[in-house]
Formats: C-alpha cells, structure tokens, sequence
C-alpha cells in the first residue's frame, strides 16, 4: 500500500480524479443554476406585460375605495388562466396596502414593506432577468412584473405581481429535482466515470515510460553500469532519457579515468620511492665509505675527491627532483599565475640554446636555433614559465640524442600565431608509449640510467603550456627522431 501511495502514477491519479470531481460538482451546480435563471427569465419575458394589463382590469374597482370583493373576484377569474401568480397592492414607499394570494399561501405575509428599487429598474426597462422580493418568503428572490396604479387617489403606488407563486415554487422544485437533478447527476455519472476511465488509461501509458526510466536508473545505481533507457521520442521524457544516458555514460568514462588516476597514483608513488631512494643510497653508501676508510687509515685524497663528487651529484639529483616535484605540485593546484607580457620567441630561444650548449658540446650533440628571415611577431607569455618549458624540453631532447646527433629550436610565424618545434634525431619514441610520456616519472627508456631525469620534465613543460592556453604535442618515429610543437598567441591579438 505505501508502495502504491508513493508512485508518481498514484499522486497523479489523485490529483486529476480531485480535479474531475470539482468540476463536476461545479458544472451541475452551474447547470441546475442556469436552468432555474433560464426558467425565471423566460417566465418573466412572457409576463412582462401581465401587471400593466392586470391594473388595467383593476384601477375602475381603487379609485374611491379598494373594492376587495370586486378585486377578488376578478382576479380569481385572471387566476383560472394563469394560476401561478401572487398579486400585491403596494404604496409608492413600498408599503403592502393588499395582497391577493393563491390558495396555498401562508395565513400571514413574513414582510409588511417590499424593496422598491427592483420594481423601479423593471419600470425604466432595465434588461431582464430582474427578481424582487416575495413577501411570503424574504430570502428568496423572485421574477415579477409591476405597474404603476393610482389607489384611491394616490399616485406612484404598485400593482405587484409574483411571477412564482407558493404552489409554482413547489411544483418547479420537484421539477428540478425529479428531472433535472436526477437526469444531470446521470449524465455527470457518466461523463465522470468515461474521464476517469479515459484519464488513468491515458496515466498509464504515459507513467510507463516513466516507469522504465526508473527501473533502468535504479539499476544503474545497483551497479549495472551498462544499462541505457531506450530513447523512443524527443519530448521531455525522451529529453530525460537522453540526458541520463550521457550522464551514465560520462559516470563510467569518470570511473575509467579514476581507475587510470589509481593507477598512475601508485606508479607515481613506486617512481618516487625509486627516484627518492637511489640518490639516497648512494649517498648513503659513500659516506659510510669514506667514514670506512678514514677509520683504517686507507683512504687516499684522490678516491676521498672521488666520493665526495658523486656524493654531491647525487645530492644535486635530489635537490632537482624534489624541486620539480614542489614545482609540479603547485602548477597542479593552479597556485602559479602567469604574468603575461609580450614576448619574443626569437630572442628566447637564442637564450636558451646558449644555456645549454656546455651540456650539448659534453654530450657531442649538435644544438641550434634555426629562425625565419622575417620578423618573429612578439607572443604573450610569462617569460619565465616560458623558459622553463623550453629548457626542459631541450634538455630532454639532448638526453635522448645519441652522440653526433642534432637538436634544433624553430619558431616561426603561423598567421595570428608563432609556432615552436624542437626536433631531435634521437632513436625516437615508439607509437605504444607517445599516449605515456607526458604522465609522471614514466620514461621511454626503463632501464632509468643515472644520467637520465626523473621523468618530470615534460609534465612541467605541458603544465606551463596549458598556463598559456597551448597545447603540447609530439610526433615520433623509432629511429627518425622526435619533435614537440605548440603556439603561442600574438600578443597585439589579445589586446585588441
């Protein structure tokens, strides 16, 4: 039962058949309503004249004295035609002076002064319907017709006449509720009993797509990831439907993301531990050494200078790694804010091959920085950042080069945009690991020779780009060697 009371189908079945029933308790009510105005008016329309011609049979009988017995009589004989009527002789102040009633009146009139203002509008031919008040009955309002007539000399005063007598109420009643109750509560039956028929089929059909919606969503939540509501229109049940299977769809790509994120983690948390470790183990180890050899008097000034070197190369690995681990963590919180100036690729790539040419000539590998004949348009960038992309990415360029190998920086106009290319010849990256060599600490070389990085660099390099709205891309090929591009903005572009 509270299964059936909290469905949607429940909720909006109640509402419409609340709503079917108002409206047919509103439309009888409406209908019995008109039918009795209708009535009335009709009745009052084709008596309309019936006071004017009623005071002129009577006016001979008011004009010295109200000659009762004469009025009586000539009205019982009116009566005889038209028997549904109550006649008043009324002052022009609305005094009852005479009332002539039908025979199953009351013994006693319930008001001695009638309402005058009704009568008035009836006389100044105001539209019709227009009730007045019944002296035998004050709470209901009545059709009539009036006249002036003189009483005894008197002027302004009224022939009063109900249209709906005692007995005509009554008959009119039972008319009403034997007929038009009865015949329009039948009808309202049935018309209710179709809509409501009619109503819950129609709910039905449509709360069935609903329903299906539901079933597949509860479904998905019990981890049935590859269910899918079937899209059959686009109205907004198809618009919903669709809207959940992009969102289930996207749920699932997100899931797969986060298991490669987990899986990454843990690698990352492994290359760390070894990139950590090493450095540290040697430093370790050749101090304990040199201590060693102090305390047995055996160790010589050349193998001390020895130890000490690699002992401070190891710490100057540390000291790089972690700082780049520093640096990388904060261009992931997007602690780093580019400070944007206008900046030219010529001059900096220029710089940056002079840093590095010690590093290159040690390594026999030829560096270079090939620019066009025509101007460099300026770019805008952090030239700091900017550096630092560049310097990892040459350095990671002269690491993979073997010796007599060449590494070249080329920027280059690209109409609203100046392109940078750093090409390599070195043995190139096979197609299986260009999706990984921008992830962290991974190395196309798994041997992790001491003389290679920790595998930050082209992390950092890609962070920075996207800093600068640019994208970070790589083309290979085993044996052929390797170039990494991306575009900056001109920076007259931005300002405008």
């Amino acid at each position: 039962m509270k299964i059936f009371t909290n469905s949607f189908y429940a909720k909006i079945s109640a509402v419409f058949l609340f709503c079917v029933l108002f409206l047919g308790a509103t439309l009888a009510y409406l209908t019995l309503k008109s039918s009795m105005m209708f009535v009335e008016e009709t009745t009052q329309k084709v008596n309309v004249n019936l006071a004017t011609e009623l005071a002129f049979e009577l006016q001979p009988f008011l004009i010295d004295a109200i000659e009762s017995d004469s009025i009586i009589s000539k009205i019982q004989y009116l009566k005889g035609i038209n028997p549904q009527v109550d006649i008043y002789l009324l002052k022009s102040n609305g005094m009852i002076k005479e009332s002539y009633l039908s025979d199953d009146a009351p013994p006693e009139l319930a008001m001695a002064t009638v309402n005058t203002a009704p009568l008035d509008a009836f006389l100044r031919g105001d539209p019709l319907p227009i009730l007045g008040q019944d002296p035998l009955n004050p709470e209901i309002s009545k059709p009539f017709s009036v006249s002036n007539i003189s009483i005894m000399g008197s002027e302004g005063c009224y022939l009063y006449v109900i249209l709906e007598s005692q007995q005509y109420s009554e008959i009119a009643g039972m008319l009403a509720e034997s007929y038009i109750i009865k015949n329009s509560m039948i009808g309202l039956l049935i018309v209710l009993l179709t809509t409501v028929f009619l109503g819950l089929l129609v709910f039905r059909l449509l709360t069935h797509r609903l329903r299906n919606i539901t079933k597949t969503v509860v479904a998905f939540e019990h981890g049935q990831l590859d269910e899918r509501v079937h899209v059959r229109s686009q109205d907004e049940l198809g618009t919903l439907s669709s809207s959940f299977n992009q969102m289930a769809d996207t749920i699932v790509a997100n899931m797969d993301e986060i298991k490669q994120v987990d899986r990454l983690r843990r690698e990352l948390v492994a290359n760390i531990s070894h990139d950590l470790r090493s450095p540290l183990a040697s430093i370790q180890g050749y101090l304990e050494t040199i201590q060693l050899k102090e305390a047995e008097k055996t160790l010589s000034e050349a193998d001390r200078e020895k130890y000490y070197q690699v002992v401070i190369r190891n710490t100057k690995k540390l000291g790089k790694l972690i700082s780049e681990l520093f640096e990388l963590s904060k261009l992931d919180a997007k602690n780093v804010q580019p400070d944007l100036e206008p900046v030219s690729m010529a001059e900096l790539a220029q710089d940056v091959v002079m840093q590095f040419q010690p590093l290159a000539k040690a390594k026999n590998v030829q560096l270079k920085a090939v620019l066009p004949n025509e101007p460099l348009k300026l770019v805008t960038a952090d030239i700091a950042l900017m550096e630092r992309a560049l310097s990892n990415l040459i350095d990671n360029a002269i690491k993979n080069t073997p010796d007599g190998g060449m590494v070249s920086i080329t920027p280059a106009n690209a109409g609203d945009q100046v392109s940078v290319q750093i090409t390599d010849t070195g043995k190139g990256i096979s197609e299986d690991q260009l999706t990984r060599i921008f992830d962290r600490f991974y190395q196309a070389d798994e041997s992790r020779s001491p003389g290679t990085g920790a595998g930050l660099g082209l992390s950092i390099a890609q962070k920075i780009l996207e800093l600068h709205g640019a994208k970070l891309s790589v083309r290979s090929a085993l044996n052929q060697g390797t170039t990494f591009s991306f575009s900056l903005v001109h920076y007259m572009d931005i300002d405008n």
